[in-house]
């Protein structure tokens, strides 16, 4: 396995729509070795989530693990997940905003607004389809990785953007819901 280079904000791929992959595609070697190395890129990067654009591959992939539920129940543990191909939809009307942070726009956090819930159809590593409601902080978080398939990033999103912040200032006067 290897840790692969994250793209930052300005980098073309980022902007890029990515390609689907065929089934025959996610079965072989090279993609299964690209997710795998995916997989400790975000581990190496204490990501929540991590989608092939950021890696600088054009691929329809995600991948997701939060390894810890928080203390304060806001963000419950993850297990590994990899959607390749994925496709959201809206699972309700509710609509929640809430802070976000990108591996690719490092050290700024900002209020993004998305669905509370989203239906997703997609296929698993070993080809198969999966479809199931995510909610809360999973549902953000695909959410925000399948954006990046479509070269959108948080940024985009934020529908007021007094609330970008410095990582630093927010730990320090946002975190703990001083607003």
């Amino acid at each position: 396995m290897a840790i692969l280079k994250v793209a930052r904000l300005g980098h073309p791929v980022l902007r890029m729509k990515a390609k689907p992959l065929s089934r025959s595609d996610i079965k072989g070697r090279d993609v299964q070795q690209f997710v795998d190395d995916m997989v400790e890129t975000m581990r190496d990067y204490h990501g929540v989530g991590l989608a092939a654009p950021q890696v600088h591959a054009s691929y329809r992939v995600i991948v997701i693990e939060e390894q810890e539920a928080s203390e304060d129940g806001t963000r419950p543990a993850v297990p590994l997940t990899v959607l390749i191909n994925p496709m959201l939809g809206p699972a309700g009307d509710q609509t929640t905003e809430d802070w976000e942070g990108c591996l690719s726009i490092p050290d700024l956090r900002g209020k993004v607004p998305r669905w509370a819930s989203t239906s997703v159809r997609a296929f698993d590593r070993q080809g198969r389809e999966v479809a199931f409601e995510a909610r809360d902080f999973l549902a953000r978080v695909i959410q925000h990785e399948v954006d990046h398939l479509d070269g959108v990033v948080f940024l985009d999103r934020m529908k007021d953007m007094s609330t970008l912040t410095f990582l630093q200032e927010y730990a320090r006067y946002w975190k703990d819901g001083e607003e």
